[in-house]
């Protein structure tokens, strides 16, 4: 099926046998828990993952642009970006630290190492940790990329009227490893990891329109419609995050995802590396739309 084709989802057969690593189940999304999370500033957000507040992001901060984190070791940093410059889908790139710097312009004053809600510690490929701040395993060599996330164009499609199911049912974003390669850079190589969001018909079109006026954050979707044309046998399972309920008439659509990295890391198995956990974003103090295309 070409890549934005548009039909239904019938049941899911093709095999999908690729390892992944399953999604921290514990932590329940803030705009789930507290009403008022859209209303947060970044920096009040920021402040709670800080105190160890973890839990997934969407809908936090609501305007402001979120990021996926990952730091690897200087030597392998030029593999990370060429990797990103040759997949910008998934892999559109905010920033990039010098080594061992744990501030960003995009969030002035705000701490790398411990200002997300909760992290992933890898070690030769494996999942070693997932803590809520990192300072104890930060290295002066790592240098950290901050990677857009699709979570900063939720507001626009919500704007449009697109709903957003994972929000309405409390839940984390789905996301799934994909049949699709990326382009390899140097020793870094692995497959392509999208987010999944149920669309009603009438939405679609509108969904398709506003993340694709916004590039920086993964854009405008890989697919639509029946999910094995990604190689996805079943949508109840995703790899990451968690099974969001569509409604009958829903359409599976998929974005290219900033977890894609840490799929990279599985396969490539650098000795060190420090991510997100799938869904608990750095918010920045950046909006949205700075980063819309006009």
């Amino acid at each position: 099926m070409n890549d934005m084709t548009t039909r239904h989802a019938g049941p899911a057969t093709a095999a999908h046998d690729r390892p992944a690593t399953p999604a921290t189940p514990y932590d329940r999304p803030f705009a789930a828990v507290d009403p008022r999370a859209h209303a947060w500033t970044p920096e009040e957000a920021r402040a709670r993952f800080r105190s160890g507040a973890a839990g997934p992001t969407a809908g936090v901060a609501a305007g402001h642009t979120q990021a996926n984190l990952i730091s690897v070791p200087a030597d392998w940093a030029y593999d990370m970006l060429l990797f990103c410059q040759r997949n910008p889908k998934p892999c559109p790139v905010l920033d990039v630290t010098d080594a061992g710097a744990w501030t960003t312009p995009l969030a002035p004053g705000a701490d790398l190492r411990t200002d997300l809600p909760r992290y992933r510690v890898w070690e030769h490929g494996e999942l070693v940790a997932e803590p809520t701040d990192v300072v104890d395993v930060w290295r002066k060599d790592l240098v950290s990329f901050l990677i857009g996330c699709s979570f900063t164009f939720e507001s626009a499609l919500t704007a449009a009227g697109v709903p957003m199911r994972h929000v309405e049912q409390g839940r984390n974003v789905s996301m799934y490893v994909t049949d699709r390669m990326c382009r390899p850079a140097g020793r870094l190589h692995g497959p392509m990891v999208v987010s999944m969001r149920p669309v009603p018909p009438a939405h679609l079109a509108a969904a398709i329109r506003e993340s694709s006026l916004l590039p920086a954050v993964h854009g405008g979707p890989v697919h639509c419609g029946e999910p094995t044309g990604l190689g996805i046998a079943d949508l109840s399972r995703p790899d990451f995050g968690d099974p969001v309920d569509a409604e009958p008439d829903d359409i599976p659509v998929f974005w290219a995802c900033g977890v894609t990295p840490q799929a990279a890391v599985t396969a490539s198995r650098p000795s060190f590396a420090i991510t997100h956990a799938p869904g608990q974003m750095f918010l920045t103090d950046a909006r949205d739309e700075q980063y819309r295309v006009l």
